[in-house]
């Protein structure tokens, strides 16, 4: 098995991974088939008119999780690494004015996003609760394209066909012929220890089959760049946040509260846990806005990582670049690994999916770069994992700021508290990883579709606001 640091560390637009820029995404590709000849186009007949019906979780939350817009942009040609967050409000309000999109390449295509898209909460689709439809008509309004795409968390977008393919194989297809191809936190401590190579220098091999190790540094130095750039921005902003429950920015008013504290050199013995959370509130302020954000591994889980690593620059006097590549390596094979097994999506498993996954792979970065052993860092993703399971995913109102700001905070907490325990053991622990992502698995099974990002329970039901 392998999956690419890329593929878990993606830049892209907030709020959501699989509301935002899944949805986005797919449209992009449905433009793509549109252009395409790998459908029965009749002949002298021509597309004049788009729509899009969104269904399960992305029809209860995709107003609060701005799917609505992404799906606009995507069918104006735009995707989550080339939509500017400033500009993207006018470019949806231009189109709803003149009910049509133009994507680069295309033709003017008829879309009035009042009546061409639709939130479909009536019908979910069986594949996935992520589910969209999009639609392609001729002039006299006949149906020429129809095509099925699941968001399937962390910005990963899959048509129906591939959807069913994945979920037929007994064993999934190898991409790449990788030198350590683990598919489980036990096969990726077999090779740790058959090889002598840590889990950042295994995944390293891994990712340098595919590009020059140049290359891999300047992409992972390019990952930090974008997370360090959202921290930055998240501390500097101020006000409400869009969406209607009038949810003000905190994470500026406390930075500054707190430089002021360490100016004075004042014994603070909650100095590294106020430092965490005002990191990840940042981001996710940001994320919430629907700012510039890195998946880690997704946008509602996108400031635990970042955090930890801000974190570590600030407190550990050995830190360098080249431990951020180690951490970033470290993180993504974790990823990678629990995406396999269970599923980093919140409309899945719940947020045990999202803010359990970032916080499991923040605690195994934390350690390697601490210098743990591979059994430390797997027991330090277990830990992490392990007291996160059970989350539900409830969104007040279906935007992604409560609770889902102050969540992240806490899972960047657990993540250093889970890495420091595993560090100052041998590595040995009652819980394998493995076991804490297969129980993530069957506890998202049996968890109620009202606490997986539908907005339908918790706290999404129990606030005045909402």
């Amino acid at each position: 098995m392998f999956l690419s640091v890329f593929d878990l560390f993606k830049i892209g637009i907030g709020p959501s991974s699989s509301h935002t820029m899944g949805p986005m995404t797919a449209a992009a590709r449905f433009l793509e088939e549109v252009a395409g000849n790998d459908w029965p186009r009749p002949a002298g007949v021509h597309v004049d008119r788009l729509a899009a019906s969104l269904h399960g979780s992305l029809a209860y939350t995709g107003i609060g999780h701005g799917t609505d817009r992404a799906v606009i942009l995507g069918l104006a040609g735009l995707t989550p690494l080339t939509a500017d967050p400033d500009t993207s409000a006018l470019i949806v309000e231009r189109i709803k004015s003149e009910k049509r999109v133009s994507p680069t390449g295309h033709p003017s295509y008829r879309f009035d996003p009042a009546s061409d898209l639709v939130l479909d909460r009536k019908t979910p689709l069986a594949g996935h609760a992520n589910g969209m439809i999009f639609y392609a008509y001729d002039s006299s309004d006949l149906l020429l394209l129809k095509r099925i795409y699941y968001s399937i968390g962390g910005g990963f977008v899959v048509s129906d066909e591939e959807l069913q393919r994945m979920k037929s194989r007994s064993e999934p297809e190898v991409p790449v012929d990788v030198p350590y191809p683990f598919a489980s936190a036990a096969e990726m401590l077999d090779m740790a220890a058959g090889s002598g190579l840590s889990i950042a220098e295994m995944k390293r091999a891994n990712e340098e089959i595919i590009m020059s190790r140049a290359e891999l540094n300047q992409r992972l130095d390019g990952i930090w760049a974008a997370m360090k750039g959202c921290i930055e921005r998240g501390l500097s902003q101020e006000g409400i946040m869009p969406g209607g429950l009038k949810v003000r920015r905190r994470a500026r008013q406390l930075y500054e509260r707190m430089q002021e504290d360490w100016r004075t050199n004042r014994p603070n013995p909650l100095a590294a846990n106020d430092w965490l959370s005002v990191y990840a509130m940042a981001v996710n302020e940001e994320n919430a806005a629907g700012g510039r954000v890195v998946t880690a591994p997704t946008n509602g889980a996108a400031g635990v990582i970042p955090a930890v690593m801000r974190y570590w620059l600030h407190f550990h006097p050995e830190a360098d670049q080249d431990g951020i590549r180690e951490f970033l390596l470290t993180a993504a094979a974790v990823g990678g690994i629990i995406k396999h097994n269970a599923s980093i999506s919140g409309a899945e498993v719940g947020c045990q999916g999202e803010v359990g996954s970032a916080s499991a792979m923040a605690a195994a970065g934390l350690a390697a770069v601490m210098g743990g052993t591979p059994e430390q860092v797997e027991n330090a993703a277990e830990i992490a994992l392990e007291h996160h399971l059970g989350m539900t995913c409830d969104p007040v109102a279906g935007l992604v700021q409560v609770p889902c700001i102050e969540r992240n905070a806490l899972g960047a907490v657990k993540a250093v508290t889970a890495a420091s325990l595993a560090i100052k053991g041998d590595g040995k622990h009652f819980v394998p990883l493995d076991a804490a992502i297969e129980t993530m698995r069957q506890t998202g099974i049996d968890m109620s579709e009202k606490y997986k990002e539908t907005s339908q329970g918790g706290l999404a039901v129990n606030v005045v606001e909402c």
